[in-house]
């Protein structure tokens, strides 16, 4: 698999530290406390959130599939493996923070990939999950068209019904709110927060620093309002129960205001 194979497949992981990273690990960090943890990233690609997460715990794992980004993560970081994330090599019960940023959505089963989370999740621990949202006008992924793909945002790909969408971007996901809940079916845990989030605006705000701001002044606002439900990512987290037989309705949660 080459580089580009590797882009369309797997996505692009978090190359450079910017404001919108920043901004997703203090969302993390509210409903998902990170010190003296022990964290997992799941499709971890270069350890970029393992590094800024061991400043609040030296016990902090990465997984990836890319045995190249593993290699270049090894070099710097401590307990980077390769493995998928359906099938994780920790014992049960063994981390008390999951965290699956914008991976679901490449893998083979990612309701399987969900499943080993809450596997490896003590009781009590919580699971973190980014996700590209269903509503967003944009498909970030790119396309296929005609043969070949196309990189770049495409619009209005995600509206299209899910046999179009299909053919379009058969190598990524996006979720809908009832996508994300029948990915949790059947397992004994509650939901703390499941809202949607708008991008960090990175690139833009880099060329056009007063376009960026008055973007993030605009559509942050938006998120406490129900047009929240047009951002860019579902965010997720959920906490794992310590006994089975506590299964609460996924129709009670709280959600970011």
């Amino acid at each position: 698999m080459n580089c580009n194979d590797k882009a369309i497949t797997l996505g692009h992981p978090s190359y450079v530290w910017r404001f919108g990273q920043d901004r997703r690990l203090a969302l993390i960090r509210s409903y998902a406390p990170l010190e003296g943890q022990r964290i997992l990233d799941v499709g971890c690609g270069l350890g970029t959130y393992v590094k800024k997460m061991r400043d609040f715990s030296r016990e902090v794992y990465g997984v990836d599939v890319d045995p190249e980004k593993v290699a270049e993560a090894s070099q710097t970081l401590p307990n980077i493996q390769l493995a998928p994330a359906e099938k994780l090599p920790f014992p049960d019960g063994f981390f008390d923070v999951v965290l699956l940023h914008e991976v679901i959505e490449h893998v083979e089963d990612d309701r399987q990939a969900i499943r080993e989370a809450h596997r490896v999740i003590k009781g009590g621990g919580r699971i973190v999950i980014f996700a590209p949202n269903r509503l967003y006008p944009l498909e970030t992924h790119g396309i296929f068209w005609r043969g070949k793909y196309h990189f770049g945002n495409v619009p209005l790909v995600n509206y299209l019904p899910d046999l179009l969408r299909q053919r379009l971007c058969p190598h990524v996901r996006t979720y809908t709110r009832g996508d994300i809940r029948r990915l949790f079916e059947g397992l004994d845990v509650e939901v703390i927060v499941h809202t949607q989030i708008y991008p960090g605006y990175d690139k833009i705000a880099a060329r056009r620093p007063r376009m960026g701001r008055f973007l993030r002044w605009v559509t942050y606002a938006l998120e406490r309002t129900p047009l929240r439900a047009f951002g860019l990512s579902h965010f997720v987290v959920v906490e794992k129960q310590n006994s089975s037989l506590d299964k609460p309705e996924w129709g009670l949660y709280n959600m970011v205001t």
